[in-house]
C-alpha cells in the first residue's frame, strides 16, 4: 500500500471503530455467553433479538458479515439467522458536499467535466459503498459505485471483533470447527474494497456469459474507474420481487436465467457469485415482457480451483448411483479431512438436500411441497445433532461461498415459485465435463480479464 494512500488501513480509523462496535457488542457478548449463544436454549429468541438491535445501530461493513453468518446453515441457531438476515445493510449516504470531495479525491479536481452529468444524491446505499446514476459525455447512462471513507480500516476492525463469535462458537458448540470458515469471510470482505478486482470480475463474467442471452453484464468504463470508484454501464430493470405473481412462464424464465448466471460460469470457469442478494440483480424487459436478468454487482466472486468443480461433479454423480467411493473422493477433493463412515454419513444428509433438485428429473418445485420457511431446517437439525455426537468436522474454506450460492439461489426460486426440471438443466450445465477443458477454458478467461489463477 502506498504511503501517500490516506485510506490505507489506519490505527486511529480502527480505533475509532473498535470503540463504536465495542460498546455496542460488549454487553451482548456477556449476555448471550452466560446463556450459551450456541447451545439451543430457550432464551435464543430474545437474544437473538438483543443482538440484532446491537448490530442494527452500527451499519456498515460488519452488517455484510453478520448478514452473511446468516446464510451459512447450521453455522448459528435459526432464532439468530432469522434477526440477523433481517437486518440492511444499508450505511446512511454521504451528502453532496461529502460525495463531492470523494469524487474528486478518486478522479482530480476536473472531475465533474468527466461526465455528461452526475447526480450527488444516491441511487442505492450498501454497506461498503453507494451508487450514484450518471452519463458518460456520450450520454450513455452509467451506474457509478463510489466506497465510503476508511472502508478498510472499518473491515479491518469489524472483522476484529467478530472473532469473539467463531472463538466462542468453538467453546461452546464444536460440532463445526469454524477456522476456515472465518479465513474465508475475511478474505472475500476484504476482496471487495478493491474496485480494480471487481473491474476484473466483471469483465470475467462479461466473457464466462457472453452466449448466455438471458443474463446481461454491465460494460465496465475503466477511465472512469478508480480503486475506490467503479463505473459501469447503467442496465435498466424492475426489482425480481415484482414478477412473484407473474404468470408461471414470466417466473420460470427468470428461474432458468437465475440458474444459469449463477451455474454456467462455474461449469465453465470455475467461478461463482457468492451473493444472491436480491439486490445484486434486476429484470429487464423486452416488447413489455421479462426476458431475463441483469447481473449487477461483482465484488463477492468466489474463483475455484478447477478440481473444487469436479468435486461438485463427483458428489452429484455419486449421490446419482450410490457411488459411496465417488461420494468419498468428492469430499476429500474439497478438503474435508479425517472423514469416518459416521461423518461421511452425517455430510450426505445436507448433500442430498442441497442436490435434491438436481437429482430429481421431473417438473418440481425447490421446495417440492415443504413450507419455504420450513426448507432445510429439518436437515440442518440432523445435521447438527449427529455432529455433536460424532464430530467435529472443520469445514473447508472453499465450501463456504458454494454452500451459501445454493442456498440463496433456492430461496429466489422459493419466491418465484418456479416449476422447473433442475436435473435437465444441470446436466446441460456439465455435459461432457472434463477437468482438463474446464482447466484450459478457466486459464483462457481469467488471462483475458486480468484475474491470477488459484493456487
Amino acid at each position: 500500500m502506498s504511503e501517500s494512500d490516506r485510506e490505507a488501513n489506519r490505527f486511529s480509523a480502527r480505533a475509532a471503530r473498535y470503540a463504536r462496535v465495542g460498546a455496542n457488542m460488549g454487553g451482548v457478548a456477556a449476555r448471550m455467553a452466560g446463556s450459551r449463544l450456541f447451545g439451543g436454549d430457550d432464551r435464543d429468541a430474545s437474544n437473538a433479538a438483543v443482538l440484532a438491535q446491537a448490530l442494527g445501530g452500527l451499519k456498515g461493513p460488519i452488517m455484510k458479515v453478520a448478514q452473511l453468518l446468516a446464510t451459512i446453515p447450521d453455522l448459528i441457531p435459526p432464532e439468530y439467522a432469522a434477526e440477523l438476515q433481517k437486518l440492511q445493510s444499508e450505511a446512511p449516504p454521504m451528502g453532496a458536499a461529502f460525495v463531492k470531495r470523494r469524487m474528486q479525491a478518486e478522479l482530480g479536481p476536473q472531475w465533474q467535466s468527466r461526465f455528461g452529468s452526475f447526480e450527488l444524491n444516491p441511487s442505492a446505499a450498501a454497506s461498503l459503498g453507494q451508487v450514484h446514476r450518471a452519463t458518460t459525455k456520450d450520454g450513455e447512462a452509467l451506474a457509478c459505485k463510489l466506497q465510503y471513507p476508511d472502508m478498510q480500516s472499518a473491515v479491518e476492525a469489524d472483522l476484529k471483533q467478530l472473532e469473539w463469535v467463531f472463538a466462542l462458537h468453538r467453546r461452546m458448540d464444536p460440532a463445526i470447527d469454524t477456522r476456515e470458515i472465518a479465513k474465508e469471510i475475511g478474505e472475500r470482505v476484504r476482496e471487495e474494497l478493491d474496485y480494480e478486482r471487481e473491474a476484473k470480475h466483471a469483465a470475467l463474467y462479461a466473457r464466462t456469459l457472453a452466449d448466455v442471452e438471458e443474463v446481461r453484464v454491465p460494460r465496465v468504463h475503466p477511465d472512469l474507474s478508480t480503486k475506490r470508484l467503479l463505473s459501469l454501464q447503467w442496465l435498466e430493470g424492475e426489482k425480481i420481487l415484482t414478477f412473484t405473481e407473474a404468470p408461471v412462464e414470466i417466473r420460470n424464465r427468470l428461474a432458468v436465467a437465475m440458474f444459469k448466471a449463477w451455474w454456467h460460469p462455474f461449469s465453465h470457469a470455475a467461478v461463482i457469485h457468492g451473493d444472491p442478494h436480491l439486490g445484486n440483480y434486476t429484470v429487464f424487459s423486452e416488447g413489455g415482457e421479462a426476458r431475463g436478468i441483469n447481473l449487477l454487482d461483482y465484488g463477492c466472486i468466489r474463483i475455484f480451483h478447477p478440481r473444487f468443480v469436479g468435486g461438485v461433479v463427483d458428489l452429484y454423480r455419486g449421490l446419482q448411483t450410490g457411488d459411496r467411493a465417488r461420494i468419498v473422493h468428492a469430499y476429500e477433493t474439497w478438503g474435508f479431512k479425517s472423514l469416518s463412515n459416521e461423518l461421511i454419513d452425517i455430510l450426505n444428509i445436507w448433500a442430498r438436500f442441497i442436490y435434491a433438485p438436481l437429482l430429481d428429473d421431473r417438473v418440481r418445485t425447490v421446495a417440492d411441497g415443504v413450507k419455504p420457511g420450513e426448507y432445510g431446517r429439518r436437515q440442518a437439525f440432523e445435521v447438527h445433532r449427529a455432529l455433536k455426537e460424532k464430530g467435529p468436522v472443520t469445514v473447508p474454506r472453499e465450501f463456504v461461498f458454494m454452500d451459501r450460492a445454493a442456498v440463496g439461489l433456492g430461496a429466489v426460486f422459493l419466491h418465484l415459485r418456479a416449476e422447473l426440471n433442475y436435473h435437465r438443466l444441470f446436466e446441460n450445465e456439465i455435459e461432457r465435463f472434463s477437468l482438463e477443458t474446464l482447466d484450459r477454458r478457466q486459464a483462457e478467461a481469467l488471462e483475458a480479464s486480468g484475474l491470477p489463477r488459484p493456487m
